[in-house]
Parts: C-alpha cells; sequence; structure tokens
C-alpha cells in the first residue's frame, strides 16, 4: 500500500471533498509530510506528546484526533448552515480540520521535539506544508488559527469552526487524564 492509500486510509473523509484540487492537496500535504520524515504509517503517530506525558496518557494518537476534529467541524458546519443559512465553504471546513495537525509529523520524532517544535512550534510549520501543497490561504489560515499558540484568530467561520472542533477534541482527550480541564 502506498502513502496515498494509506492517507485515506487514515481519513477516508478526504474522499468527500468535492474539490478535486482541494482533495489533492490536502493528500499531497500528508504524504509530503510522510515522505519527508520517513513515515509510512500513520496510525501509530502520537497525538502530542508532551501533553501526553504530562497526563499519563500515552496511548493517544493522532488518526483518531483527526477524524474527532473532522466530525466535530462537519457537524458543526451542518448546524450553522441549516440554522443559520450561513453561505460557509464546507470543503474549506473538511480540508481545514484535515490538515489542522499536519505539521505534527514534522514537530516530532517519535515522541521527542524537534527543532521545528522547538523553533517554531505548532502550527506554525503547517501552514508551510499546506501552503507547499498547493491549498489555498483560506485553509492557511484555518490550519494556523486552530491552535492558541499562534497570535492569529479566526476570521472565517470555515476557520473558527475547525478552531472550535480542535478545541473540544483535544478537551476531551485530555480528560483521560484530569478530573477537571483547568488541570490540565
Amino acid at each position: 500500500m502506498d502513502r496515498t492509500d494509506r492517507v485515506i486510509e487514515a481519513f477516508p473523509s478526504i474522499e468527500s471533498i468535492e474539490d478535486e484540487s482541494l482533495r489533492e492537496g490536502v493528500l499531497t500535504a500528508w504524504t509530503t509530510a510522510m515522505a519527508d520524515n520517513g513515515i509510512d504509517d500513520l496510525e501509530g503517530i502520537h497525538w502530542y506528546p508532551p501533553m501526553q506525558a504530562a497526563l499519563a496518557i500515552p496511548d493517544e494518537t493522532l488518526v483518531p484526533h483527526v477524524r474527532e476534529v473532522v466530525a466535530a467541524a462537519m457537524g458543526l458546519a451542518d448546524v450553522f448552515e441549516g440554522r443559520m443559512a450561513l453561505d460557509l465553504e464546507r470543503d474549506i471546513v473538511l480540508a481545514g480540520a484535515l490538515t489542522h495537525d499536519v505539521s505534527k509529523l514534522y514537530e516530532f520524532d517519535g515522541d521527542e521535539p524537534t527543532e521545528i517544535d522547538e523553533f517554531l512550534g505548532h502550527p506554525h510549520f503547517g501552514i508551510h506544508v499546506a501552503a507547499q501543497a498547493g491549498l489555498p490561504v483560506e485553509v492557511q489560515h484555518a490550519v494556523a488559527a486552530h491552535s492558541p499558540n499562534t497570535a492569529i484568530e479566526p476570521a472565517t467561520i470555515e476557520a473558527e469552526i475547525v478552531c472550535r472542533a480542535d478545541e473540544v477534541a483535544a478537551s476531551a482527550i485530555k480528560l483521560r487524564g484530569v478530573d477537571d480541564l483547568r488541570e490540565a
């Protein structure tokens, strides 16, 4: 199985992206990140090693987290698109949710932080990965704005949805290590 097939296997929702160039960009972002870091299987990549060590939850992995962010983001898109008749771009929400953590493949070598993590931090390098993959600035913005580690606030409803979906998904993981999220 090649890397493209492994990415689709890990993230089957990629095939739901209607815009072909956007779908190809998401695949390129992940396959390039895998190739650049010598990764053939995404299933063993940890979610966020420093937080996992602090909370004693070593078994959390990235693939389920990304899937949860995708599901939460698309659920939010469904609610607000229907209830408020918001004109949002579902493909941008989906592509942003799928690529929001692609930089983690560069940030950690196993559980050890790399220079990218040390000097750039999460998710700054993800913007570069998304741009190199040909993803539009709206997706790059969702990647940048999803984390409080950047000073970039969501400027679009699509980026806001990805940001909030990631926050809730990360909080759900943290609850495995604490009883009160204020302790995480």
